[in-house]
């Protein structure tokens, strides 16, 4: 059956002389996997190769059948066309995490819309943002999609929770035992991060590099903690030496 969908492409990999196998995160299906033939040439990336890198959001129509693996595009077109995001280091670092974090977080064929429309606008201001303003954009991008797929931080901070507890995945009364803890300033922090309603709030929240580092070190540890799905995310260690010098 063809269905017209948006979709957001997380991974490319090659396949013979000319095609490409893509993952990407549909509007209407959630993760699927699809045969696109004909993109490349033996020698060199093609204009129509070029628009299914990591974070392109695509128009599509594609050819589905439930019971296939490996779907079929009929047709795709850019949705957006970003201005700076591919072109600049820093944003493209942040939208290459963001991505491989969904590629290994989302299961397959699960639609999300919700959490699809807030990938495709992050991705559209992320584009439009001064690379001043976007050090934030991982760690809102990791809380929010953690939420969404219901890794929810419970509870709040405050003087009587201050700490941050990986296994409760929570603020908690005392000081967890494991060695690896947030501090109560980074606790504090983070509980600033979790109201956050919009990217724009981003720019007004402070914090250095070290404690954007260790702010996001935890948040790994506590979604590795609590899904078998992470596993290494290679892209952050890049993001780490942009944003954490």
């Amino acid at each position: 059956m063809l269905q017209k969908t948006g979709g957001i492409v997380l991974r490319s990999i090659k396949y013979g002389d000319t095609s490409l196998i893509c993952t990407i995160f549909t509007a209407v299906y959630g993760i699927q996997a699809y045969m696109i033939r004909g993109v490349r040439t033996a020698k060199v990336r093609s204009n129509r190769a070029m628009l299914l890198q990591p974070a392109t959001l695509l128009d599509i129509v594609a050819d589905h059948r439930p019971q296939r693996s490996l779907q079929n595009i009929r047709e795709f077109q850019p949705a957006y066309i970003y201005h700076s995001l591919q072109e600049e280091i820093v944003k493209n670092s942040v939208a290459l995490f963001t991505a491989e974090l969904l590629l290994r977080l989302l299961p397959e064929a699960a639609p999300m819309p919700e959490l699809f429309d807030f990938t495709y606008n992050y991705y559209v201001q992320l584009d439009g943002m001064p690379v001043r303003e976007v050090a934030n954009f991982p760690l809102y991008f990791i809380v929010q999609c953690s939420r969404m797929l219901g890794y929810d931080i419970k509870g709040s901070y405050s003087a009587d929770t201050p700490h941050l507890n990986l296994q409760e995945g929570g603020y908690t009364r005392e000081q967890p035992s494991s060695q690896h803890f947030a501090s109560e300033e980074d606790a504090k922090m983070l509980a600033r991060l979790l109201r956050v309603e919009s990217l724009g709030e981003l720019k007004d929240i402070e914090m250095n590099a070290a404690m954007r580092y260790r702010l996001l070190d935890w948040y790994m540890e506590y979604l590795n903690s609590h899904t078998q799905h992470l596993g290494n995310i290679r892209s952050l260690a890049v993001l780490r030496e942009i944003l954490h010098q």
